[in-house]
């Protein structure tokens, strides 16, 4: 097993393989991914090359021209211990995608799950951490408590394969995950789950369980705004079970584009959720998608003065100000015929349907807020600073007067938690 965020590529393991798995979770994953391949192929051109996760079944046929034999998507654990199964018996050369009995591509089927095995990884201490106000680290575990989602957002990556639905992971199972992970050195405890209200019961019980046994381990979820606002009477929960801060992704405050993402929440709820947290004393990280086909200047603007009339520029990563609409293959967007009219032919290099926004204005903004915030980024420099270039720069392309778009960028009440990776798909 090896992570090749963190570990070189060992060709020696490579090269003995019968069967080599690569992992798709996300879109840079995949594009990463397909560079990989062929040096994987050079070394051992007789193994049975697998590609499983999210991103597989959405690219199946780009991957399949690569020379990957299986593809693997959804509930992908079965059929990955089905296929070493059959590698093992039959050998590499005779287990094609045409042979009897192939895993299917996508599996929606309910598995028993068990304790992830992360021997051989590389320490947790290797990977991202927590910060807390009182500039406190605190090394970050990873679990899940579902998978998959039943709602059906317009440009959600989950979408074209679990079409709504989603799979509980049994609370024992999650449970023993993080006594491992504690042990490992684990202070604070991601929950990656889609959505971790998709099953509330489930969730609320799970949290109670988890902060019994583990009292002095804080966490982090992911929780649609549709759900903040229906389960409100569990959000003291999240506070008094040690909840560092909720993930929510929030995309848009134009409730034009809410409606074309089928998001399912509307402006005015975002401004209740974030009253309501501040009242309990819960934090918020909102993300958002601000640049679309639909952006304006004036949006763009809008969304900066938002956050920071709402005190929120501390809780947003500037990469969340900076990150551009992709529309991959399979995705509900496509569904518009306005989107449709508007996307270029699928790149396979990208790995999305490329467009372009009909305002040449709002796309030279969108590179200049890139460079600002990797800029920023690079030079390590304070949120609120990398806030205050982005609003310049967006009054100025908006053509608002210099005293305005110069105003200082007020600070937060109070500095929150964060991960030193931001979270976005």
């Amino acid at each position: 097993m090896l992570d090749l965020a963190r570990q070189a590529l060992q060709e020696s393991a490579i090269r003995e393989a019968t069967l080599i798995a690569v992992y798709l979770p996300m879109h840079t994953a995949t594009r990463l991914a397909a560079q990989l391949i062929p040096t994987l192929l050079q070394l051992n051109p007789r193994a049975h090359l697998c590609c499983y996760g999210l991103y597989a079944p959405m690219n199946a046929e780009y991957l399949r021209t690569l020379g990957v034999a299986t593809i693997l998507g959804g509930e992908f654990e079965d059929g990955l211990a089905h296929l070493a199964e059959r590698l093992s018996h039959n050998g590499a050369a005779n287990v094609t995608a045409d042979s009897p009995y192939p895993e299917p591509l996508i599996s929606l089927g309910r598995q028993e799950f068990i304790p992830p095995d992360r021997q051989g990884l590389p320490p947790l201490g290797k990977y991202a951490h927590v910060t807390l106000p009182s500039g406190e680290h605190r090394v970050v575990g990873y679990t899940e408590a579902s998978r998959g989602c039943k709602h059906l957002c317009r440009h959600c990556p989950i979408v074209p394969v679990y079409q709504g639905v989603f799979r509980i992971v049994s609370r024992e199972v999650v449970l023993e995950d993080v006594r491992r992970q504690v042990a490992a050195g684990a202070r604070h405890i991601t929950f990656g789950d889609p959505d971790f209200f998709n099953g509330v019961r489930h969730a609320v019980e799970l949290l109670e369980a988890f902060h019994h046994e583990f009292p002095g381990i804080t966490y982090d979820v992911i929780i649609k705004i549709e759900h903040l606002v229906k389960h409100q009477e569990h959000l003291s929960t999240l506070r008094d079970t040690g909840c560092l801060f909720v993930t929510s992704a929030v995309e848009s405050f134009d409730d034009e584009v809410l409606a074309r993402l089928d998001k399912g929440h509307t402006r005015a709820d975002f401004l209740k959720i974030h009253r309501t947290f501040r009242d309990l004393g819960l934090v918020l990280q909102p993300t958002f998608v601000p640049f679309t086909p639909w952006t304006t200047l004036d949006s763009y603007c809008e969304l900066l003065r938002v956050l920071r009339a709402g005190d929120l520029v501390e809780n947003v990563a500037p990469v969340q100000l900076a990150i551009r609409l992709l529309i991959p293959a399979g995705s509900r967007l496509l569904e518009l015929e306005e989107v449709r009219r508007l996307v270029a032919p699928f790149d396979s290099a990208g790995l999305v349907y490329p467009w372009r926004n009909p305002d040449p204005r709002v796309e030279e903004l969108c590179e200049e807020i890139a460079e600002i915030v990797a800029s920023g980024e690079k030079r390590k420099q304070a949120r609120r600073a990398i806030f205050d270039r982005i609003w310049k720069a967006a009054h100025e392309g908006a053509g608002a007067n210099a005293e305005f778009a110069a105003q200082p960028v007020l600070m937060s009440r109070a500095a929150v938690p964060y991960l030193s990776e931001p979270w976005y798909c």
